[in-house]
């Protein structure tokens, strides 16, 4: 029994921090490598052996091109976290993402990294005379080349559209593990190939890195072309010079060139750069994001093998605040039920702590978990609670004597029933009661006007098109026919979306953590047969199963009864968030009912409870087995 009385209890940060500033290192070794790699494709090659010597003139070049990345990886440190973005639509996560400032300051950030990578491009067209800032022409008067400047604001133009695609994609996202391939219980046909590692996942993806650096290059080059001409040139322009006279004899005037600097040459030189511009963005997110995100484990072991007390690091993390470090803890917490039989094992033994034993503190923290996808089930539709009654009114005494009059001092003498008076009273009803149908509350002569003016104006198919209810499906037609366009797809409130957030609920979730709590008490249960000798956890595998079993159906009957928008012009009804859960509950149910069918009587389990698990886990052959349990049956 471990005696856990006295220790300090480390927090579970003391553990992630260096192994996320390990990871951070690893990124920035591999930033530099990907840095002096563009510096040599930057090199003129006049010397084979200078061109590429690490201490050579290539050494500044690398350095601002190192800089520049930095820049990001400080952007990426700040703004990390785990969890999907809950939101019904696109539109709804940019009109959210509006309100924060982390999105301003990603804008802020992408900015001085194009700047910064600026300075090495620019250098490396040091031997030509059209890519200098200042030229002589016509004698010896200095003169602004405009082709510099088109290359600074073409990069700026490339950070807008690279700093957009990351708030829009979420590249802040750290993805904890393979959480919906794991949930594939389905999955486990033949022997699955070992995972790449972070590096070569990293050069894996470079191919499809490099196919997109190159479509991103030319988009934002013309989209460059009308605003460089119609908005950025003389601001630029100016500014430039304003600049640049304390140090050259410029011209006074801020007259702009009579030709524009959009040439082959220059056009050639701006596709160039933004091709490594966005490689070098694109890689650098990629690294960062699958270094980040590497198994909770250290050499081998878990994070808090290390600790004084490791159960206690363990619940410390279970038990934080923060998000991505509940992320992390959960993640261990599944590795230890599936690879670590010393640690499942004190972890059953550690009954003596003031909290109470640590698998109880596990079971009711990854159990409340599960019953949260429940709750918000239950839940999603209703109306709120009403509020608070209002206390009562207090009574006012009864008058004694006639209230005063409210009439008009000055009475209006009536009008005389005409033609316009009557317009003018439907005029003011409708501007008063706009649900209320005028053509109704009009005189019979009113009445006999009105159609014969619509009749000579109008053709029956315009009058019967101008119905209201025709009207309606007109405009309905229109907005399916929009959101059917590339422009309409941030409006579409897409069936995966909205299920996402009515079960995981706002205005972001963690999938992985879900899925690893699922496991983690699938697999702890299932291993207690064995490794628990005081027989603690054997106590709360019938809430465990009637839980799962439960959640299953309401999720599965949530899901079938879930309706489509009728802004979701694709109609589909995937929901691969929905189906990982499921499918991570079923395979767990499958062991579940398993290994403790056999000692239902002792467990308190009743037939139903088995019948209803069976049906729940939904095994191929219909008893609630599935090919898993088949194999290891066959091995008894």
């Amino acid at each position: 029994m471990a005696n856990s009385k006295g220790k300090r209890k480390a927090p579970y940060k003391d553990f992630l921090s260096p192994a996320l500033h390990g990871r951070f290192a690893s990124t920035a070794a591999l930033l530099v490598v990907v840095a002096y790699l563009e510096a040599l494709v930057l090199a003129d090659w006049s010397s084979w052996f200078w061109s590429w010597f690490p201490f050579g003139p290539i050494l500044p070049r690398t350095l601002f091109l190192f800089g520049g990345g930095m820049i990001i990886l400080v952007l990426r440190v700040a703004q990390y976290h785990v969890g999907i973005r809950t939101s019904n639509s696109l539109f709804h996560t940019i009109a959210q993402s509006l309100m924060r400032t982390q999105t301003y300051w990603t804008f802020l950030w992408y900015a001085a990294s194009s700047v910064t990578l600026y300075i090495p491009l620019l250098s490396s067209y040091s031997a030509d005379t059209e890519m200098h800032w200042i030229v002589y022409r016509n004698g010896d008067r200095a003169r602004l080349n405009e082709k510099p400047l088109f290359l600074a604001t073409y990069l700026l133009t490339c950070a807008v559209m690279q700093a957009a695609e990351h708030i829009i994609a979420d590249e802040d996202r750290l993805v904890l593990g393979d959480s919906v391939e794991k949930a594939n219980v389905n999955s486990t046909k033949g022997q699955e190939s070992a995972p790449a590692s972070p590096l070569g996942q990293v050069i894996g993806r470079l191919p499809g890195i490099m196919t997109q650096s190159s479509i991103r290059a030319a988009s934002a080059l013309c989209l460059h072309l009308p605003l460089y001409y119609l908005a950025w040139r003389p601001v630029s322009w100016g500014w430039t010079l304003f600049f640049l006279r304390p140090f050259y004899n410029l011209p006074k005037t801020n007259m702009l060139p009579p030709s524009g600097p959009a040439t082959f040459y220059t056009l050639k030189n701006c596709l160039v750069c933004g091709f490594l511009v966005f490689i070098f963005w694109r890689v650098l997110n990629v690294a960062f994001s699958i270094f980040m995100a590497r198994k909770p484990l250290k050499n081998g072991k878990p994070l808090t093998a290390e600790s004084k007390d490791p159960n206690g690091s363990l619940l410390n993390g279970l038990k934080s605040k923060k998000q991505y470090i509940r992320g992390f803890a959960m993640w261990e917490l599944a590795f230890i039920s599936r690879e670590f039989e010393d640690r499942r094992i004190a972890i059953f033994q550690d009954i003596d702590r003031e909290e109470g034993p640590v698998w109880s503190q596990i079971y009711t923290i990854c159990l409340d978990l599960v019953k949260t996808l429940g709750t918000r089930v239950d839940e999603f539709g209703k109306q709120p609670a009403p509020p608070p009654a209002e206390p009562a009114k207090i009574e006012q005494k009864s008058r004694t004597s006639a209230p005063p009059k409210e009439d008009p001092i000055f009475q209006r003498q009536q009008a005389n029933k005409s033609m316009r008076a009557e317009v003018e009273r439907v005029v003011d009803r409708v501007a008063r009661s706009p649900g209320e149908t005028p053509i109704s509350n009009l005189s019979p002569v009113a009445k006999k006007t009105w159609k014969m003016a619509k009749d000579t104006v109008l053709t029956p198919g315009q009058q019967d098109a101008l119905q209201p209810q025709n009207m309606l499906g007109q405009l309905q037609q229109l907005l399916v026919k929009f959101l059917r366009n590339d422009l309409g797809a941030p409006f579409r409130q897409e069936y995966r979306n909205r299920i996402a957030a009515a079960v995981l609920g706002t205005p972001s979730a963690e999938l992985g953590l879900y899925l690893n709590a699922i496991e983690s008490l699938g697999m702890m249960a299932v291993r207690s047969l064995g490794e628990d000798k005081f027989g603690n956890v054997h106590r709360d595998v019938p809430a465990i199963i009637r839980t799962f079993t439960s959640t299953v159906r309401k999720l599965e009957a949530f899901k079938a009864n879930f309706p489509v928008h009728w802004s979701d012009v694709g109609g589909s009804k995937e929901a691969p968030e929905v189906d990982a859960l499921v499918g991570a509950l079923k395979g767990a149910l499958r062991k579940l009912v398993f290994e403790f069918e056999p000692y239902r009587n002792d467990l308190r389990l009743t037939l139903t409870d088995i019948r209803l698990a069976k049906e729940a886990a939904g095994g191929e052959d219909g008893d609630g087995r599935g090919p898993e349990m088949e194999m290891a049956e066959k091995k008894r």
